[in-house]
């Protein structure tokens, strides 16, 4: 159970973080380079409490 609150988690953390991303006010290829970094980020984290890392 703790793992899927983990995820849950993980995954409105990561939501939140790229709204707010597109909140700011900088370019877009910053904006697509904050995103993508985000993406992984959560990517590897899921993986994480996936038990695959």
């Amino acid at each position: 159970m703790s793992v899927l609150i983990g995820i849950l988690i993980t995954f409105l953390v990561v939501i939140l973080v790229l709204y707010l991303i597109e909140r700011l006010p900088i370019q877009g290829q910053a904006k697509q380079i904050a995103r993508i970094v985000v993406i992984i980020i959560g990517i590897l984290s899921l993986l994480k409490y996936l038990a695959v890392f």
